[in-house]
């Protein structure tokens, strides 16, 4: 099978040298930077293709010899990019996470009559796999929440953080609403509000805020009360929301000595460089996704626990391994036919399916990504994982 994945930064390189290690794959990666490419061949011998991914025409050429397109590329291109996929016919798997509605594309990729799995990264994605697979565990389901975070292993003044993937896609995630659910109503909350802080084995404790990273469950999922938050060491949070409520996070122009300047534009511009993971930096993810409801009956809690990191053998950063590692087994999914739902699919259809979340649990752990599971009765009135309000 012919696939070409778009976008072979530090996830998608990953992504396609893991398809490309399996028999029966012929991988292609396609970026606008030669630099980029000429890692992935020298390191993995893949068959690279430089080209303007912005370009929904240019994709579309690009995509037409293959059999399967899984999409990495910068969330602020991610629409058209899966747009131009879909409208060429092709599968798809995507892991953009673009700010645009996804099912604005569930006609398209219904007339295309193919597979098309749309945030198949680890949150949302694996996140959201794990929710449905405990949904149909229960008779009924309460509540759901998911805490998710990509750190560094060594914490730098004065952020604490550094990101594996767009780092513009970070900001965005400080910026957009947060979209919850609680008593069956959809809530909108700040970005950044409603700090909590956590305890996590193995990492210590971590601040929790609300981002809007239920996306697809809010239309698919019928749960009275879910919420997702990011999670980050303490202090980082509210550095990031001094910045955005002085304006340096505004999109709009400001006159700077006679000279218009987007406080974004700098902003970002003056922090993508202390961001930016370094070959060989090591970093962890940490994802727990905890799901409370009734079976025969009795009061029940589902909890799933990641702690994933850097993997000094393959040079693999953690963040890279937990979302391209998922969206390449669901890609596997898809070309096997053991997940051959065609149209467009959020990862909670997945989950869904017993024998995809086996299939998708099972590859990762043979990667070194263990998902721990409990299931324990709790009484009426237990309140999830234990946490404590931030500061």
């Amino acid at each position: 099978m012919k696939v070409i994945v778009l976008g072979g930064g530090l996830v998608g390189g990953p992504m396609a040298a893991d398809l490309a290690a399996e028999p029966g794959f012929h991988v292609a990666v396609a970026d606008v930077r030669g630099e980029t490419l000429e890692v992935l061949r020298r390191r993995h011998g893949l068959r690279t293709v430089r080209r303007d991914l912005s370009s929904p025409r240019a994709v579309k050429s690009l995509v037409r010899e293959f059999d399967l397109v899984l999409s990495a590329v910068p969330g602020a291109i991610g629409f058209r990019v899966l747009r131009a996929v879909l409208e060429a016919g092709k599968p798809a798997v995507d892991i953009a996470f673009f700010p645009e509605d996804p099912f604005r594309l569930a006609a398209t990729a219904e007339r295309a009559g193919v597979p098309a799995v749309i945030d198949a990264g680890v949150a949302p994605g694996l996140s959201h796999i794990l929710v449905a697979h405990a949904r149909t565990r229960l008779d009924e389901t309460r509540s759901a929440a998911i805490y998710v975070g990509g750190l560094p292993e060594v914490r730098e003044r004065p952020f604490e953080y550094k990101a594996v993937f767009s780092p513009a896609d970070v900001i965005e995630e400080y910026l957009r609403p947060a979209r919850l659910v609680e008593n069956g109503r959809v809530v909108v909350r700040p970005a950044l509000s409603e700090p909590e802080l956590l305890d996590f084995p193995g990492v210590g404790t971590l601040e929790a805020f609300n981002t809007d990273g239920l996306r697809s469950l809010l239309r698919t999922t019928p749960i009275p009360n879910m919420k997702e938050k990011t999670l980050r060491y303490p202090g980082h949070r509210d550095l990031m929301a001094v910045l955005r409520d002085s304006g340096f996070l505004a999109a709009e122009p400001v006159r700077v000595e006679g000279v218009r300047v987007r406080p974004l534009a700098l902003t970002t511009r003056l922090l993508f460089p202390k961001w930016t993971l370094a070959e060989g930096e090591r970093d962890l993810t940490v994802l727990r996704v905890v799901v409370e409801g009734v079976r025969s009956g009795r009061a029940r809690r589902l909890a799933f626990d990641l702690l994933d990191r850097y993997d000094a053998a393959s040079g693999v950063h953690s963040m890279a391994r937990t979302t391209g590692y998922t969206a390449s087994l669901i890609a596997r999914m898809i070309a096997s036919g053991l997940y051959d739902r065609p149209g467009l699919s959020a990862p909670e259809q997945i989950g869904e399916r017993s024998a995809c979340v086996g299939f998708l649990l099972d590859g990762l752990s043979r990667r070194g990504v263990a998902v721990r599971e409990s299931d324990e009765e709790v009484s009426p009135s237990g309140n999830g994982p234990r946490a404590r309000p931030g500061c």
